[in-house]
């Protein structure tokens, strides 16, 4: 682990190579799993403040999934997540543009009728945090439907952390991504 602020890194983070390749897997993440997107306490009333915005770049499915269920759900452990159309299918918020999925959040934002891209753990992914009271652990999370990615990061040669240097960011501040710079510099 490589300690950064109260955030703990594993090595994965910044020793494997990923990039997104959406025309290979299609946006699959968004569409398989045991649950939604985890949220944070913080996004819940950011999800309810946004939700009339958000709701005409969402599918029928979507918008009918979200008014029975409400803007975000617990999951079988007790932990927030984004609602999911039927069971283990995909996020509510969906959408899909020739033939790969996107997030209505993220179109909305795109588009200017939001100011809030999306929920931090779909902006992190591959990265999932555990958040404890006093330090944040960030690792890899390897899925076979991310194999196009891990392929793609081979090719070019881009790292888990750089890939996500605008997430990292946004979660944590560019100080905090310049000291990780560091640290991975002398490794």
């Amino acid at each position: 682990m490589i300690e950064v602020g109260n955030v703990l890194v594993h090595e994965d983070v910044v020793k494997e190579n990923f990039v997104c390749n959406l025309n290979k897997c299609k946006g699959a993440c968004c569409l398989e799993g045991d649950s939604g997107a985890p949220l944070n306490a913080d996004e819940l009333d950011i999800l309810k403040e946004i939700y009339p915005k958000v709701k005409p770049y969402l599918t029928a499915k979507g918008i009918k999934t979200i008014e029975k269920t409400g803007v975000y759900v617990k999951d079988f452990e007790g932990d927030y997540t984004t609602p999911c159309v039927d069971v283990n299918k995909e996020c509510a918020y969906v959408i899909w543009e020739n033939g790969i999925t996107k997030c209505g959040i993220e179109k909305a934002y795109e588009e200017g009728a939001i100011s809030w891209k999306k929920p931090i753990s779909c902006h992190l992914y591959p990265i999932r945090i555990t958040a404890y009271p006093e330090f944040d652990v960030l690792n890899y999370d390897r899925w076979s439907i991310c194999s196009p990615a891990c392929s793609f990061g081979n090719e070019l040669k881009v790292r888990v952390h750089e890939f996500l240097k605008d997430p990292l960011i946004r979660k944590y501040g560019p100080e905090w991504y310049q000291e990780l710079e560091n640290e991975v510099a002398g490794i």
